[in-house]
């Protein structure tokens, strides 16, 4: 086979995001029955500094801090939770080593001795809720379907594949050879390390995710991503496709006091800035990254544990590269909206012909207070027509959310 290229060109910036020119040049879906994929958010506690209210407690791969991670994504319809390493980063299965690193006798086969992954499993599917893992790409050369096999045995549901790091010929078929063995063992793959996507889950649509971004989890060490980094990757990186993108800091700080920290990292931007994320990206198991104790009771956390992860429509309603992105996606007879803005101030007007009918408006936007605590928003519930058009006032780095829920007498989309 030989590379090949695309260009887009589009009337307007949002013409490119609505594309599905890159998944359309890949092939037919090579996986016969695929029932059992089902995208949805997943917990992710390395972003947070493995910890579940802010602070070292209990180990992350006790079974006691694994209980208390699958309760909480029980009681908040989040339905994978991630075992992933210990505090040293050193995987959940069998290497001498620390760190991720693998080395002589890395055994992706074997369970680490100090992790009861059979209790763990057995309380997750009390509570319904099924785990995901992480797997270094270089521990599974090699030995790809032997490692799947095990995989399924051992009850993983969704696997992060990591640090691919090049695109040359070798990595490529690899990437593909671990698609194919997953598919076969119905594991839900994340590729993470890896190069931007290409549309391969219209051939494999056990892909979930795609890395390929300097992502939020740069905030644990830089200051690289702030709010108008944001808004070009929106631009550039997303047209490719699904983006993982480390969502869900609720700990946002202004940005002359942002200081990188490992654990509990802050986040750069409005509450409503990252709400808005889970809309404007396209992200079928996008992460609940911050720890549990971090979103309960919190305002906004209604909308993360109500909002969709895959969708049946897209509009793009105004983008601007690097400054504002307002993106409309359906599922259902739903409509959600999400808006992204950097830097300045501005009010966002939507227009809302896209709605099938009357509707009711559920809006989540900043407040008056956001400028000096980026984690305040407000909420409110109107009722809008197909003609009418909404104003929403935006802070600067900040953002809105707004879920339009039909009226029981209006059209079908």
């Amino acid at each position: 086979m030989t590379p090949w290229r695309v260009v887009l060109v589009g009337d307007r910036p949002g013409a490119l995001l609505e594309s599905n020119t890159l998944y359309s040049l890949n092939d037919p879906p090579a996986i016969g029955d695929t029932s059992w994929i089902k995208p949805g958010k997943i917990t992710f506690s390395w972003w947070n500094g493995d910890v579940y209210d802010g602070v070292r407690g209990a180990p992350i791969l006790s079974l006691e801090t694994q209980k208390k991670y699958i309760d909480f994504c029980a009681r908040n319809g989040i339905a994978y939770h991630a075992v992933i390493a210990d505090e040293t980063v050193t995987p959940w299965y069998h290497q001498s080593n620390p760190g991720v690193v693998p080395g002589p006798d890395t055994d992706v086969t074997r369970v680490r001795d100090d992790l009861d992954l059979p209790a763990i499993r057995q309380y997750a599917e009390s509570k319904g809720i099924k785990l995901w893992t992480w797997v270094h790409q270089a521990a599974l050369k090699g030995r790809v379907e032997e490692a799947f096999a095990a995989f399924e045995k051992m009850g993983w549901s969704g696997m992060m594949v990591d640090f691919f790091d090049n695109d040359d010929q070798e990595h490529v078929e690899h990437a593909e050879a671990i698609l194919q063995a997953a598919a076969r063992h119905h594991i839900l793959i994340h590729l993470h390390g890896v190069w931007k996507a290409t549309g391969w889950q219209r051939t494999y649509p056990n892909l979930m995710n795609h890395e390929g971004a300097l992502n939020l989890e740069y905030l644990k060490w830089s200051d690289r991503c702030p709010p108008e980094h944001d808004l070009m990757m929106a631009f550039t990186r997303l047209v490719a496709g699904p983006m993982d993108y480390h969502l869900g800091g609720f700990r946002a700080v202004p940005r002359g006091e942002f200081k990188p920290q490992n654990v509990a990292p802050h986040v750069l931007g409005t509450r409503c800035h990252m709400l808005a994320m889970y809309v404007c990206w396209d992200n079928p198991s996008p992460m609940i990254a911050d720890y549990p104790t971090a979103y309960e009771g919190q305002p906004g956390f209604d909308f993360l544990r109500e909002v969709p992860t895959y969708w049946d429509e897209t509009r793009v309603l105004a983008g601007e590269p690097g400054r504002l992105l307002v993106t409309a996606r359906r599922r259902g007879r739903d409509w959600y909206v999400g808006g992204l803005a950097a830097s300045t101030p501005q009010d966002v007007t939507i227009p809302l012909g896209f709605l099938g009918g009357p509707s009711t408006a559920h809006i989540w936007s900043d407040s008056s207070e956001t400028k000096s605590d980026p984690n305040r928003l407000v909420t409110q519930s109107r009722t809008i027509k197909p003609q009418d058009s909404l104003t929403i006032h935006v802070a600067a780095d900040g953002g809105f959310v707004v879920h339009f829920t039909p009226d029981s007498r209006g059209d079908r989309p």
